[in-house]
C-alpha cells in the first residue's frame, strides 16, 4: 500500500468512526492477528482489474466496502443492520459478528475494574507463616511502642555520658562495674555517678545511663580495694547507641495498609508486633477453559490438524501470580449449548471465568456466540436450553424469538442486568487481541481471551490481571510502566495502538531501552518467556521510528 493510498485509508476510518469495524476491515490483511483479505484489495482484483484504480479509487471502494459492513448511510446516520438472506428465508447472522464496536484499551480496563470493586471477595484469617504473596485487607497497628524500651545498640558499656565527656586515649575515665546485663535480661543496678554497667546488644539500658560506649573503646580495670572497673577511653554523647523506646513505632502506629502485597518484609514486621494471624483478602477462584476441537492435552501425541493446549497452562500460571487460585477446566467444544453448559457448571465454584480462543468471527468462534446472547439478553435462554430446561438451539431462534422463549419458562434466571449480566465490551482497540471480550455474568466477571498465545497473553495483561487484582483489593491495579528508547523501527501501520513484545536494557547513562523481540505475531509464542515488557505503538500508518520514547508495560 502506498503512503498516498495509507493516509487516504486513515481518512476513511476516521470518517467512519474508530472502533465501527471499518478500521478492522481496512487493516485485517495487515494485521498480524492474521486474517480475511482486505476487502479493498479483494474488490480491485474482482471487480475492476488492478491496473485500472488509482489510490483514490481504491480508498473510495474501501470506504464503500466499509459503509457496506458497518450499516452506515452516506450522510453519517447510523443504519441499523440486515441480515443476508440465504435458502429462501433462514436468516444467516454472519454480518451481525461485525456489529462489535470497539472500545479503547483505557476505557475497557476502567469498564473491567469497576466490575471488579463490584466483586470483591471478602478477608479471611491465614497464619502468618501463610500470608507470604497475599494483601492485606485491613490497616494493621503496632500493638506496642518500638522498641519497647531503651535498647543498646551494641556490646558495651552503659554510662552517664557526664562521667565520660573529657575522656580521652590518654587520660581515660575509671568508672566501677556494678553489674552486667545481657539481652532479655534486666540490670539489678542502677548506673550512677561514677558506676557503669556491662551491656550486651539489645539488652534494656539500665536506669542511670544515657550513653553506651563500645567495648573496643574500653579497657579493663582494678580498682584499689580490688573491685573491677573500666577504662572509657573516648567522651560519650547523651543517647550515643541507645535506640530510644518508641524510635520506630509508637503505638498505634500503622504497619501497613489496606491491599499491601505482605511481602517477607512484612512477615517480620507482623511477627514483631504479634500479629499470629493476618486478616487478608480472600482469593478469587478462576475457572479456565480452552475452547477448540482442535486442542489436544498437553501430555497427548500430535495428530493432524491439532495441537496442544498450551493457553490453558499458561493463563492458570499468570492467574497464580496475580494471587488467584486456577481451576483447570478442561477444553471445549465449538458448541454453544456445551460451552454455556460448562459455564454453568463452575459458576457457583469460581470467582472469574476465563476462556480462551473462539472470540473472533469465523464459523466455529463459539464465544463470540455466549458474548452475542449476553449482549441480546438472551444468556438465560442459552442456559436454560444447555441444561436441558429448553429444546433450544443457538441457530433456532432470532433474538426477538429467544426472548418470547424464555418469557414463557418460569425460572429464577432472569434476563440481561436484572440477572446481573451485562456486556462490558466485545471488542478493543487494539492489537493483538482486538476481538478480546468480557462481561459479568450473573454477578461474576468473564474473559475471552484470544486463541493466539501472543493475544492471550496481552489480553490477561491488560485486563484479566488488573481485574484479579482489584478484587484483592488492590488501588494501584492497573500495570505499571516505563518509558524507554525504542532500538529498532517498527514501522508496521495499524488502526490500533499495538503492544509489541520487548526486552528492557539498561544503557550505561541510566536510560532504558527497548528492543522488540523477533517471533512476536499473536499466533506465536517463542517471544513471550523473554519478553521484560510490552511496547506501546500508538495506532496510525508510520508505526515508531528507532529513537523514539515509547510507554512501556512492564511484565511481573
Amino acid at each position: 500500500m502506498s503512503l498516498k493510498l495509507e493516509e487516504q485509508v486513515m481518512q476513511v476510518v476516521k470518517e467512519l468512526g474508530e472502533g465501527s469495524g471499518a478500521d478492522e476491515l481496512m487493516w485485517k490483511g495487515n494485521a498480524d492477528d492474521g486474517g480475511a483479505e482486505n476487502p479493498m484489495e479483494k474488490k480491485k482484483s474482482d471487480v475492476y482489474g488492478a491496473e485500472m484504480l488509482t489510490d483514490t479509487d481504491k480508498a473510495d471502494v474501501c470506504r464503500a466496502e466499509m459503509l457496506k459492513v458497518t450499516g452506515e448511510a452516506a450522510g453519517g446516520a447510523e443504519k441499523r443492520e440486515e441480515p443476508d438472506r440465504v435458502g429462501g428465508g433462514v436468516a444467516d447472522d454472519r454480518l451481525g459478528r461485525f456489529n462489535r464496536r470497539a472500545v479503547k484499551v483505557g476505557e475497557a480496563q476502567q469498564r473491567v475494574l469497576a466490575a471488579a470493586d463490584e466483586q470483591r471477595l471478602g478477608s479471611e484469617l491465614v497464619p502468618l507463616r501463610a500470608s507470604g504473596g497475599r494483601r492485606l485487607a485491613q490497616t494493621l497497628h503496632a500493638t506496642s511502642d518500638w522498641p519497647p524500651f531503651a535498647r543498646s545498640g551494641l556490646d558495651g558499656y552503659a554510662v552517664r555520658a557526664a562521667d565520660v565527656a573529657h575522656a580521652t586515649p590518654e587520660q581515660p575515665a575509671t568508672l566501677r562495674v556494678v553489674d552486667s546485663v545481657a539481652a532479655g535480661g534486666l540490670a539489678l543496678a542502677a548506673v550512677e555517678a561514677g558506676t557503669a554497667v556491662r551491656i550486651m546488644t539489645g539488652a534494656a539500658v539500665p536506669a542511670g545511663a544515657d550513653a553506651v560506649v563500645m567495648l573496643e573503646q574500653t579497657a579493663d580495670a582494678i580498682l584499689a580495694d580490688g573491685s573491677a572497673a573500666v577504662l572509657i577511653k573516648r567522651a560519650g554523647l547523651p543517647g550515643q547507641n541507645i535506640a530510644p523506646q518508641g524510635e520506630e513505632f509508637r503505638l498505634g502506629g500503622a504497619l501497613a495498609l489496606p491491599g499491601t502485597v505482605v511481602r517477607p518484609g512484612h512477615v517480620a514486621l507482623l511477627g514483631t508486633f504479634g500479629y499470629a494471624d493476618v486478616p487478608v483478602h480472600k482469593q478469587p477462584r478462576v475457572a479456565v477453559f480452552a475452547t477448540g476441537s482442535e486442542l489436544l492435552p498437553v501430555e497427548a501425541s500430535l495428530a493432524p490438524g491439532q495441537i496442544r493446549d498450551s493457553n490453558s497452562c499458561m493463563v492458570a500460571a499468570m492467574a497464580e501470580q496475580s494471587g488467584a487460585v486456577p481451576i483447570l477446566c478442561g477444553t471445549l467444544p465449538d458448541d454453544p449449548n456445551a460451552v454455556a453448559a460448562a459455564l454453568a457448571r463452575v459458576w457457583e465454584s469460581a470467582d472469574l471465568i476465563i476462556t480462551t480462543g473462539g472470540v473472533s468471527v469465523g464459523d466455529f468462534d463459539v464465544m463470540s456466540v455466549i458474548f452475542r446472547t449476553i449482549k441480546n439478553g438472551s444468556w438465560a435462554s442459552m442456559r436454560q436450553a444447555a441444561s436441558g430446561d429448553l429444546p433450544l438451539s443457538t441457530d433456532s431462534y432470532s433474538d426477538d424469538e429467544l426472548h418470547s422463549q424464555t418469557d414463557k419458562v418460569a425460572t429464577p434466571i432472569q434476563l440481561g442486568k436484572e440477572a446481573g449480566s451485562r456486556l462490558l465490551f466485545d471488542r478493543v482497540a487494539m492489537r493483538p487481541g482486538s476481538p478480546t471480550s468480557a462481561a459479568v455474568l450473573e454477578g461474576k466477571l468473564l474473559f475471552a481471551l484470544s486463541g493466539n498465545p501472543g493475544a492471550c497473553f496481552v489480553g490477561f495483561e491488560l485486563f484479566v490481571r488488573p481485574a484479579l487484582l482489584r478484587m484483592q483489593g488492590a488501588s494501584d491495579a492497573l500495570p505499571r510502566t516505563v518509558t524507554a528508547q525504542l532500538l529498532t523501527p517498527i514501522d508496521k501501520p495499524s488502526p490500533h495502538d499495538r503492544f509489541v513484545r520487548t526486552r528492557l536494557l539498561s544503557q550505561p547513562d541510566g536510560r532504558l531501552s527497548a528492543d522488540p523481540l523477533a517471533f512476536s505475531k499473536s499466533s506465536m509464542t517463542a517471544s513471550i518467556a523473554d519478553a521484560d515488557g510490552l511496547a506501546v505503538i500508538p495506532a496510525g500508518a508510520k508505526g515508531a521510528d528507532a529513537g523514539d520514547r515509547i510507554e512501556v508495560i512492564l511484565i511481573p
